[in-house]
């Protein structure tokens, strides 16, 4: 299977598109040296791959934030992403992780949907978690901010060494009301016979020629998903530039060095009294 890809087509004859999305190594990146829970770990999978649907979906050209936050053991889950499927991703827990579904995981609360356009008005929408699943959730909003009937099916698989996250949308086309619902209705029933072992580890050709066989559909050209923290040095500097010499040179003085860790990456960046100096000057 090609890994990290995500699939559009459309149909023939009916008024329905659709998007395959199947994610392995920038998940693994994604996680990887996080420690944490597999429940944490499977949502985060989710969020990723709702992530890249939404942004093929929502036909934007700039940056998308999705994050999930309330009163549970995980306190925020954040996907951040942009049009070119560059992932990154990270999760904050604030007590022990008991269940798996999105009420155990994040309790009473919201997902916020932001979209920062590189022209334009940046868009935020908010919708109460009041669904077990996230797919439910996703469905939720897009009846509420599109008024499209709208159908996710996600799945993670997590061993030692290995994760994967896959996930199936229909949505109806605007056209013509009635026969649009008929061929979603149509399309949705086939949807449903998916397993998640053929999601996750069969080639978006089969999946789709197993589900939709009569029904002809179409791929467009796949987009690459990347994992992509977009920390670096100069970033961290600009940082440190705002909290001014002599309190860095405290804390060079006291600990010896001045570190920051990215906290998607996990990478640190060090700084001697030479090098805090040497920005200042």
């Amino acid at each position: 299977m090609q890994q990290d890809l995500l699939h559009r087509y459309i149909f023939d004859q009916l008024d329905v598109r659709g998007e395959l999305v199947q994610i392995e190594n920038t998940y693994q990146e994604m996680i990887a040296n996080h420690n944490y829970p597999a429940p944490v770990q499977a949502l985060l999978g989710e969020l990723l791959v709702a992530t890249c649907l939404l942004t093929a979906t929502l036909k934007f050209e700039g940056e998308i934030a999705v994050q999930l936050q309330g009163d549970g053991p995980v306190k925020y889950a954040v996907i951040n992403g942009d049009d070119k499927q560059n992932m990154r991703g990270i999760a904050r827990l604030q007590g022990e992780v008991q269940g798996s579904t999105i009420k155990d995981l994040i309790g009473n609360g919201y997902m916020v949907i932001t979209i920062t356009p590189t022209k334009g008005e940046r868009y935020q929408g908010i919708v109460p978690l009041e669904h077990d699943t996230l797919d439910k959730c996703l469905e939720s909003y897009f009846e509420q901010s599109e008024q499209l009937k709208t159908r996710l099916w996600f799945a993670t698989e997590i061993a030692a060494g290995s994760a994967k996250a896959a996930g199936l949308f229909l949505q109806v086309l605007p056209v013509n009301k009635d026969k649009s619902v008929e061929d979603f209705t149509h399309l949705e029933a086939i949807s449903n016979t998916i397993k998640d072992e053929e999601l996750l580890n069969l080639d978006a050709n089969t999946v789709l020629t197993r589900l939709y066989h009569e029904d002809n559909p179409q791929l467009f050209e796949p987009q690459s998903i990347n994992f992509r923290c977009g920390c670096s040095r100069d970033k961290t500097i600009a940082a440190l530039v705002n909290i001014g010499q002599d309190a860095l040179l405290d804390d060079v003085k006291e600990k010896g060095e001045v570190k920051i860790s990215c906290h998607y990456c996990l990478k640190d960046y060090v700084f001697n009294e030479q090098d805090i100096k040497a920005i200042f000057n």
